[in-house]
């Protein structure tokens, strides 16, 4: 009996781009023919189709097929876990990882997998189970024990994650990923002299390694050493995603005597929609030294963009555009560290559309209250790893935000948009919440209804930057493990004066916060009534 012909490697490139495509079952007829052969690649990507199919069984013989006979290799079920988080089909790659199981109990990898797709989707308590056994599995693993940590910090157990990392740091001094997973954790929790120097070590070992830069650079930041840390988090730049623009022509740091009259500098939006509003205090002072400011934006800001002073052209979508130099707007506070415009332009640095401001402010309650926007989760991401996992921590559910209704003098004004305004369907009981957001196309219309509020409750995300740019008072509800730019152990920020921060004092836990929020507001609230002798509201 012949065996089936071996596919052309044409054949498999078109498949796999298929495949991450998600198009499983266009692609699942093309492989069939392959499926008893010998190449092992052409088994794998029709068990991925097969995974994508519901058949996850037929998905993890394959797969296990493959894996035995190479045991010092990845597992493909990792390749199928991330080609499947690319697509936010987890719980596909999930269940194939189950079935895998089944088959080879006792192969680590596939614990190591599977525990790291739990940890994905916030199932914590079963991925610390299965990343133990993993790590019991294969005691010598540095990869099971840093899975294993990592899920521990998940769920909350940071000083747990620490101490699972020094045991594994002792038995593995030169492992540079678990030193700098240890400076990691330990800048979640404000330790940042201790993080720092694990960092060090870290790159002493492995200095050309992106990640571990980045994260260092995150840590500086934190610690508020500024000039060290922009430079440092240019690292970004060797990881995937960040920028296609030539590195040569990437905007130089400014010093005191840089020319830069009649450049053109090309600005772009690297990462969130926060970034870049923080980031458009600089477009001044470029413009203030004669640069030809060229804003390349998402269509949300455009509008919002156009009204910052010292903006020549504002593009969305589009080709490259013409420049001298390029700079994505992360980088502007690194181009201008040196200079006296460290900070940029202090808010208010965005004006909101007058008319606008007119139209919105009729939707919102005239009753002589205090209007409070509300905000409790952020963008979710759910393709991408890392800032899925970080918006789990940086968001809450709407209903955890139930003692703000029984706060008196209060108006609560929704301007949650995307996947958490779906909360919006089933509020806590006795929640009165206002919602205008079916009027908020843009940013810009954002901006317009934030102008008409007299503050804003947010968690950590772009609302806070916009009402913080506008000059709007800001309470924010932040996790414990905190972003560098609120840095460590404050209430107020450099960043913003208007804005106040109210940090978890436990991690993952937002009982506390609320707390504090309905007390601020209580005493705002008081303070505005008209027997306190406060203005009322017109």
């Amino acid at each position: 009996m012949s065996l089936p012909p071996s596919p052309d490697p044409s054949t498999l490139q078109h498949a796999l781009a298929q495949i991450k495509a998600g198009h499983f079952t266009q692609v699942l007829p093309v492989l069939e023919p392959y499926a008893a052969g010998r190449n092992d690649q052409a088994k794998i990507l029709y068990a991925f189709c097969l995974a994508g199919t519901g058949r996850h069984a037929q998905a993890a013989t394959l797969l296990c097929e493959v894996a035995t006979r190479n045991p010092t290799s990845l597992h493909p079920v990792q390749d199928l876990s991330e080609v499947m988080a690319a697509l936010d089909r987890r719980v596909e790659a999930t269940a194939t990882c189950r079935a895998a199981l089944e088959r080879t109990p006792h192969d680590a990898r596939i614990h190591e997998t599977l525990g790291s797709l739990l940890v994905q989707q916030g199932q914590l308590d079963d991925a610390v189970e299965i990343l133990g056994q993993a790590s019991a599995l294969r005691p010598n693993s540095t990869l099971a024990r840093n899975l294993l940590a990592m899920a521990l910090t998940e769920r909350g157990n940071m000083d747990d994650a620490l101490a699972h990392l020094h045991e594994t740091a002792r038995d593995h001094p030169r492992h540079a990923g678990t030193l700098s997973n240890i400076g990691t954790i330990l800048t979640g929790m404000g330790q940042l002299e201790d993080a720092l120097d694990h960092f060090r070590r870290a790159i002493t070992l492995r200095p050309e390694d992106a990640q571990i830069r980045l994260n260092h650079s995150v840590a500086l930041l934190k610690a508020g050493l500024y000039a060290h840390g922009w430079q440092e988090h240019e690292w970004r730049f060797n990881l995937p995603g960040h920028t296609t623009l030539p590195p040569a022509r990437l905007m130089p740091t400014l010093g005191a005597n840089t020319d830069i009259r009649g450049r053109r500098v090309l600005i772009t939006q690297e990462e969130g929609l926060g970034d870049t509003l923080m980031y458009l205090r600089y477009i001044k002072p470029l413009s203030d030294r004669g640069a030809i400011t060229h804003l390349w934006v998402p269509q949300t800001l455009a509008d919002l963009c156009r009204r910052v002073v010292g903006v020549h052209t504002v593009q969305v979508g589009g080709a490259v555009p013409d420049y001298d130099w390029h700079c994505p707007f992360i980088s502007l506070p690194r181009v201008f560290a040196a200079t006296p415009d460290a900070w940029g332009t202090p808010p208010p640095y965005l004006r909101a559309d007058s008319l606008k401001i007119r139209e919105l402010a009729r939707f919102l309650p005239d009753n002589g209250r205090l209007n409070v926007g509300l905000v409790w989760g952020g963008d979710p991401r759910p393709t991408m790893i890392a800032p899925n996992v970080v918006d789990r921590r940086r968001s809450l559910n709407l209903r955890e935000l139930a003692p703000l209704s029984h706060v008196a003098g209060i108006n609560l004004i929704s301007l949650q948009k995307g996947h958490y305004a779906q909360q919006m369907m089933d509020p806590p009981e006795d929640m009165v919440l206002y919602d205008p957001t079916d009027e908020l196309h843009t940013m810009d219309d954002t901006a317009a209804l934030i102008m008409s509020l007299d503050v804003v409750v947010s968690v950590d995300t772009s609302v806070v930057h916009l009402a913080g740019a506008l000059g709007k008072p800001v309470l924010m509800m932040d996790r414990y493990d905190n972003c560098w730019r609120w840095l460590q152990g404050r209430t107020d920020t450099p960043w913003y004066p208007t804005l106040h921060i109210i940090r978890q004092s436990t991690p993952r836990r937002w009982t506390d916060v609320i707390e504090r929020v309905a007390h601020t507001l209580g005493v705002m609230a008081e303070k505005r009534s008209p027997k306190a002798g406060g203005p009322s509201q017109p």
